[in-house]
């Protein structure tokens, strides 16, 4: 029979909808406005604290990313033959309900396991938590946060006792003094950033970046700390053991409030024992060091934020812990303008949190400690509850290939790509008895491990429910267009599940604000303020309430004052005895070290404009314009040491895999580094899966993988000519070339670098178009090829190829083929390359946000612009999210420069 299934009203067309971002952790409020055909005008809220209006380049371009030609509509079940039949939702649910229930009579609970993503909303994330760990009784549950803020968590919970981010945005706008660890926010939370940067303008504020790489966060710093890789925990027992030496801690805040800080504070004299010891272990000069603690010791109001440059490692767990330690030192924590503050890479990583979805924590920030298990049980009515921590996500992957996990659903995340040993995580999956993925694409590289199921959820514009950003502030994430096809919320999708197995009434929810409720009320459930997240207040919420939430920090407790939200200021941690726990750290190292085979160190993380695995981001042609390519980012020094060439192509090896990307050469990078982006896939490029060279290793704590340096080779690889390719529908390069696929307008882009020459492209273009409206121009001595495909005078594709060094402007053809309008006239100026209308090149995209090109920026400089804030007045570029502008100011200093010589 037919299932009946919440279909939450979307917004009315015309009508702005208040909802939230599904990017990063900064969960900036959006206004949706939709015209009724599917599209929706985007803009940011000006209401809403997080961003009070302002959006990056992500969330400006959302409207770009909403059509349906990418998304999986109806229930898949994959046949005999490798492919896809389409089936109705009762089949599939009844196919998935009946083969984890053989599995786990056969295997046990505990061979059962999902893997969650910072994508899902709390409801979903809630829902799915709660089925696993109460009612399959697996604790196998785990979700890509782990690879994001995990070590965050383990660091909260090991010194206070609770996973509680203590201060607020606002802090940035009055502290005198911020520090960034690990973190290019200019790039990852520009919105942040640019808010930390009027603090700057306006206040005088100091900024202090340290990071081993000098990116573009660097450019709005007062000082940067290019320190050594791994080393940042040495940096800061370094501060802890200045801060004693000169009198600069509180001795009443660690009296009331802290323990362990003589034992803490003797550790950190071992690793750190003198300015003379830190310069030498981190790489910086004496004076550095001292110019670095004499600023934050001497500045009350101080904020040290960090993000994956601190987690994403081995001893991430330590680097948080020596992090908080200085703060709590100095009391310098809960205040207005002080604390430490992690920013969160997902939108709701923290809504994740919060509801247990992490392997090692139970609903409710609670953990698995015998009270706690039998607390949820109680209050779930669960079953068959997990009765121990179940595997973190690395782990997960390894018992999925060991075959100890024989079933494994994985909802909302592109685990083949993002995860370390991307291959061996690709080929366990397509192993499993039971492979099952809630998607909203059709195809990535997690769908290429043939899933016996593909369920179609909700995407953004669809979902209904909650976040919760990296401040602890709870959003309404709201439908402004209806569900396609047979597409369904997450959280519906995993109830009816667990009614076929028989858990019905536990999940017989009306809607999402059922669930949020529900949530709400196990926050509150025997707390009595021994809990930090309580959100009591909302248990009671109608569904009119919930839909008019606003948004609001947590603890929101039922009959109890709110209190502040910057918590610890006077003490009050969650621990047995209140008091924070200062505690040893390691001997700082990295997790393995370079040696002859493997002489540089792989660092990963992402660009300006992009996002995760790009099955959102990749949609928008205006975020795929600035950075178009996959690309290694090496120092000058190593270019020459090892014989690349900037814009030529490298192979780098290490024990796990090999990728390819092209070579682009960055004084930043420091001497015996790499740096490459995470967000290119088998779907979008060739040899560019950046996860299947990236190590394993994980903090013994968190289980946060070091994604930060991974011992690596590099040599350089040599292609006979490079070229592109524009089409509407997609084009078949010939075997063995290098590409990386990006949107344009009107249709795809392959950028590409091939051995094979003009006589065998011309073959290839000719199968895939046949001669009817191809236009061409051959060199075939000089390697060059270049033709043009009309139909009815429109263009279609177009491919050039030419050796090195030697290829018509990208940009000016690209221009051309988004342009409808017939060109039977220009064809031959367009395969020399000329603009067709007789404006200039507009050069590779600088300012995504207005699309302003880098010929246009040099041109306003030339024309006697001497400032960012004039090329803004201009062109606009960089006014919006603002993470243009060190761009911006590194081509004025060209400019000037140009014209000092």
């Amino acid at each position: 029979m037919s299932i009946a299934a919440p279909r939450p009203e979307a917004g009315p067309a015309d009508r702005a909808v208040r909802t939230a971002c599904p990017y990063c952790g900064v969960g900036c409020g959006v206004l949706a406005t939709p015209d009724g055909r599917g599209e929706a005008t985007i803009a940011g809220d000006p209401a809403h604290p997080a961003n009070l209006g302002r959006l990056c380049s992500k969330g400006a371009a959302l409207g770009e990313t909403l059509g349906l030609g990418s998304r999986v509509l109806h229930p898949l079940r994959r046949n005999a033959a490798g492919g896809y039949d389409r089936v109705g939702w009762d089949d599939a649910l009844d196919a998935v309900a009946d083969g984890l229930r053989a599995i786990i009579e056969r295997d046990g609970p505990e061979a059962v396991a999902f893997y969650l993503s910072g994508q899902l909303l709390t409801e979903d994330y809630y829902v799915a938590n709660k089925l696993m760990k109460g009612f399959i009784g697996s604790p196998h549950v785990d979700t890509n946060s782990r690879l994001c803020m995990s070590s965050t968590v383990a660091g909260h919970r090991r010194v206070f006792g609770s996973d509680t981010v203590p201060g607020r945005y606002e802090d940035l706008d009055v502290a005198d003094l911020i520090v960034l660890v690990g973190s290019n926010t200019a790039w990852c939370h520009p919105v942040l950033f640019q808010r930390l940067q009027r603090n700057r303008a306006a206040r005088g504020a100091r900024v202090v970046v340290i990071d081993p790489r000098v990116t573009a966060t660097a450019d709005g710093a007062d000082m940067v700390l290019a320190i050594k890789p791994g080393s940042d925990a040495v940096l800061f027992a370094g501060l802890l053991v200045h801060l004693a030496a000169n009198g600069l801690t509180d001795a009443h805040y660690l009296a009331d409030h802290v323990s362990g800080y003589e034992a803490a504070l003797e550790n950190a004299r071992q690793i750190a024992p003198n300015i003379a010891s830190v310069a030498s272990r981190t790489g910086l000069t004496p004076a550095v060091v001292a110019g670095f603690y004499e600023l934050w010791g001497a500045t009350p109001a101080v904020v040290t934020a960090w993000s994956q440059g601190v987690n994403q490692s081995a001893q991430g767990t330590d680097k948080v812990a020596a992090i908080l330690h200085c703060h709590l030192a100095t009391g310098r924590i809960g205040q207005p303008g002080c604390g430490p503050f992690s920013l969160t890479g997902q939108p709701n990583a923290m809504g994740g949190r919060e509801v247990g979805g992490l392997a090692n924590m139970l609903a409710a920030h609670m953990g698995y400690a015998p009270a706690e298990i039998d607390r949820v049980r109680r209050f779930w009515n669960a079953p068959r509850m997990a009765q121990a921590e179940g595997l973190k996500a690395v782990a997960m992957m390894e018992a999925v290939e060991a075959r100890r996990i024989r079933a494994l659903w994985v909802m909302a995340t592109n685990p083949a790509v993002s995860l370390p040993r991307a291959d061996r995580v690709r080929a366990a999956l397509g192993r499993l008895d039971l492979f099952i993925v809630s998607e909203n694409v059709l195809s990535n590289d997690t769908l290429s491990a043939k899933p016996h199921f593909i369920l179609p959820a909700a995407a953004w514009g669809e979902k209904d429910g909650t976040v919760t950003n990296s401040e602890r502030r709870i959003s309404r994430q709201r439908a402004f267009l209806p569900l396609p096809g047979e597409v369904r919320p997450d959280w519906w999708i995993l109830c009816e599940v667990a009614r076929r197995l028989g858990f019905g009434d536990a999940f017989a929810y009306a809607g999402s604000n059922d669930i949020y409720a529900e949530h709400a009320a196990l926050s509150a459930f025997e707390n009595d303020g021994s809990r930090d997240f309580d959100i009591g207040a909302h248990a009671g919420l109608s569904k009119r309430d919930y839909d008019a939430l606003e948004p609001v920090q947590w603890p929101v407790p039922a009959g109890r004052p709110l209190g502040t939200s910057r918590l610890f200021a006077q003490g009050g941690f969650f621990t047995a005895d209140g008091r924070a726990r200062m505690v040893p750290l390691a001997v700082p190292a990295l997790a393995n070290a370079t040696s002859d085979a493997f002489p540089m160190l792989l660092n990963t993380g992402r660009v300006r404009d992009h996002w995760h695995t790009m099955t959102r981001s990749g949609l928008s042609p205006r975020l795929s314009a600035h950075i178009a390519e996959p690309t290694v980012q090496v120092n000058p020094a190593d270019a020459a040491r090892f014989g690349l060439s900037d814009g030529g192509f490298a192979c780098i090896g290490n024990a796990f895999g090999t990728v390819v990307l092209k070579v682009a050469l960055d004084p930043g990078v420091q001497p015996g580094s790499l740096f490459a982006p995470i967000h290119w896939s088998a779907e979008t490029a060739s040899q560019a899966r950046i996860g299947a060279a990236v190590q394993a290793d994980c903090d013994p704590f968190s289980g946060q993988p070091e994604m930060k340096a991974t011992p690596s080779s590099i040599a350089p690889v040599a292609y006979a000519s490079q070229g592109f390719v524009l089409s509407r529908d997609g084009f078949a390069l010939p075997e063995g070339s290098w590409w990386a696929k990006l949107a344009v307008a009107g249709g795809q882009g392959q950028l590409f670098a091939t051995d094979s020459g003009p006589a065998e492209l011309m073959g290839a273009i000719r199968s895939a178009f046949g001669e009817d409206g191809l236009t061409e121009m051959v060199d075939l001595d000089g390697g060059t090829y270049r033709c043009a495909v009309l139909r009815e005078g429109r263009l279609v594709a177009a491919l050039f190829l030419a050796p090195f060094g030697r290829l018509p402007l990208w940009d000016t053809v690209k221009r051309a083929f988004a342009d409808h309008a017939a060109l039977p006239d220009n064809r031959l100026a367009l395969l020399a390359g000329r603009s067709l209308d007789g404006a200039a090149d507009p050069g590779p995209t600088v300012c995504a946000c207005f699309g302003v090109g880098l010929s246009a920026i040099r041109a306003a400089f030339a024309g006697g612009a001497t400032s960012p804030e004039e090329i803004g007045q201009q062109l606009k570029a960089g006014t919006n999210c603002g993470s243009c502008l060190p761009e911006i100011r590194r081509i004025g200093a060209q400019a000037r420069a140009t014209v000092a010589a």
